[in-house]
């Protein structure tokens, strides 16, 4: 069922490209499945599927009933308003502060959710990290937004290590997992990822911060990439921040 306090989000496919430095090309281009964890309302699954990529969200909120899942998708639609009435400048980059254009595609997204999620019910699983019922290495790419970092509440360093662990678990060895943000919902980074990332190397998971262009303004976001340590060889972290 839902984590109370977390928020549904409606995102559509080009704010994960610009969350996670994607394009719509990089994604068509991938050798099998994208994981989206969690996947809330989001139009990623739907918009994806027109590109030829399977993507399978999974999210706790998809064990409740339809009308209740609608009702706070649209809480988390208002909720995202009113954080851009007072601070458009933290979400829309400088120059495209057009919070009703912004909010319009999460409509747009929440929509195309719903009849995909009808329609396509196998691709949206009701489960919570860090226990997925997924195979080990089912998927070419897992993309992780808002939930490890943002919600330190839910998930102290203990559950983080778990939660990522269980991300790189079923991703495919030659994939990657991107996690972001690296901050808190009022926008404090993680004290603790130095140690973080040390614990996930003791566990053979190679990590490096990597900073992408937010589109429309310069600014960079910084995004958290675990691949298994084989990739890199010695597993020693590199890319460090």
């Amino acid at each position: 069922m839902h984590t109370p306090g977390t928020l549904i989000t409606s995102r559509p496919l080009d704010e994960y490209c610009g969350l996670f430095g994607l394009t719509r090309a990089a994604l068509a281009a991938l050798p099998g499945p994208v994981l989206d964890c969690p996947g809330g309302a989001a139009g990623l699954t739907a918009e994806a599927r027109e590109l030829g990529v399977t993507v399978i969200a999974t999210d706790p909120a998809y064990a409740v009933p339809r009308p209740e899942l609608t009702a706070l998708a649209v809480a988390g639609r208002d909720r995202m308003a009113a954080c851009l009435a007072v601070a458009p400048e933290r979400h829309l980059p400088a120059g495209r502060l057009r919070p009703e254009r912004y909010l319009r595609s999460w409509d747009r997204a929440r929509r195309l959710f719903a009849a995909d999620s009808a329609a396509r019910p196998e691709r949206y699983v009701a489960a919570a990290l860090p226990g997925l019922p997924f195979a080990d290495g089912s998927f070419a790419l897992t993309l992780s937004a808002y939930l490890l970092f943002a919600y330190p509440e839910l998930f102290p360093p203990e559950r983080q290590l778990a939660g990522l662990l269980e991300l790189v678990r079923v991703t495919a060895p030659d994939g990657e997992v991107r996690v972001h943000p690296l901050h808190d919902g009022a926008g404090r980074p993680c004290p603790h990822l130095p140690q973080l990332r040390s614990a996930l190397g003791e566990h053979r998971v190679a990590s490096e911060i990597v900073r992408f262009a937010r589109p429309g303004d310069g600014r960079t976001r910084r995004v958290l990439v675990l691949r298994k340590a084989q990739r890199w060889g010695s597993g020693r972290r590199r890319g460090a921040s």
